[in-house]
């Protein structure tokens, strides 16, 4: 704490609310991880390579080692349909239980932990599963969408449509979304600017009024990938042109400096980042397994050759779906 009290925190709560864009959580000073993963031991052993299994005072401890606050958790309930996988029976079920396991996961430290809900948008249960979420307090900020996990291929008209239902009912229950949109790399699904110009004029207007928060730069983790750059640069050209449609839009940095897989590129990387501009970007460390806990993701985004003040800005960043939840979080401080 930088010394301020109650009424300054509020204060500054009322700022992020009026403008209803990101502003610094100098109140705290402290940095919120907005892309983690809790795993119940089910979903870890369909995750390969992955965690057996993650939960809420697990994630807790590896966030105190690392200094974090607080967590954006996302649900990973839309691995029991991977379409790539051996089916699960009762499907349904089991993404069921695991937003339930999330949200219970999350309740246990309702000041450190918000969770999202997840779904594969393909599924025909998943409107219903996203109208479920909504009324759970614990999981109705936000949904989590894996295109790369579901198979999602938005040149395929039927996905593209469904996905477009998706976004639209997330939007009417108020939900913020937070989207790997990397199409499947093992299946080596298409994937580039013409994908994400199609996210832009597509699906980005059926969720015009919540936050859009596309994970890992719009890549899959790190930079190595020049489909990953293509894709971003649709996006930084909207920035560029303030194209409506970017309005609610912000990335996070989660998975960016994976070892081995960005260091060519570093320039290429914070380059794009003062093009979109900092105000829109979001610190994530992802899932924290044995060989990327917290405490060592931010070590490794900190060796990117950004500025001391570019790496305060992003990492003190409060993105618009967080105000609620944080006001009522200080109160109860």
């Amino acid at each position: 704490m930088l010394g301020l009290n109650h009424d300054a925190i509020k204060r500054w709560i009322t700022i992020i609310t009026a403008f209803g864009v990101l502003a610094p959580l100098n109140s705290l000073a402290e940095i919120i991880d907005y892309h983690q993963h809790l795993y119940s031991d089910e979903a870890g052993a369909r995750s390969s390579p992955g965690p057996k299994g993650i939960d809420a005072d697990n994630l807790i401890a590896q966030l105190d080692a690392a200094g974090i606050r607080r967590a954006v958790v996302l649900s990973v309930a839309y691995s029991f349909s991977n379409p790539n996988k051996p089916p699960v029976p009762n499907e349904y079920e089991h993404v069921m239980a695991e937003n339930n396991w999330t949200s219970a996961q999350v309740a246990k430290y309702p000041q450190r932990l918000l969770g999202f809900c997840s779904v594969n948008p393909l599924r025909p249960y998943a409107l219903e599963e996203i109208a479920r979420c909504a009324k759970d307090p614990n999981l109705r900020t936000g949904l989590k969408l894996h295109f790369g996990n579901s198979d999602v291929n938005v040149d395929n008209p039927d996905h593209l449509a469904r996905v477009r239902r998706v976004f639209r009912a997330s939007n009417e229950h108020h939900m913020a979304i937070v989207v790997h949109m990397h199409a499947n790399i093992d299946h080596h699904r298409p994937y580039g600017a013409k994908e994400a110009l199609i996210f832009l004029e597509e699906l980005l207007p059926e969720a015009s009024d919540v936050v859009v928060q596309i994970a890992h730069l719009a890549g899959g983790g790190g930079y190595d990938d020049p489909a990953t750059d293509a894709a971003l640069s649709v996006f930084v050209k909207a920035i560029e042109r303030k194209d409506p449609r970017m309005r609610n839009v912000y990335f996070d940095v989660c998975g960016i400096a994976i070892p081995g897989m960005w260091e060519n590129k570093a320039d290429l990387v914070v380059h794009r980042i003062r093009q979109i501009g900092t105000n829109r970007l979001l610190y994530g460390s992802d899932a924290a397994t044995a060989d990327n806990g917290p405490k060592s993701a931010l070590k490794r985004w900190h060796s990117l050759p950004l500025t001391q003040e570019e790496f305060r800005e992003i990492e003190n960043n409060v993105a618009p779906y967080l105000r609620n939840w944080l006001s009522a979080a200080e109160s109860r401080r």
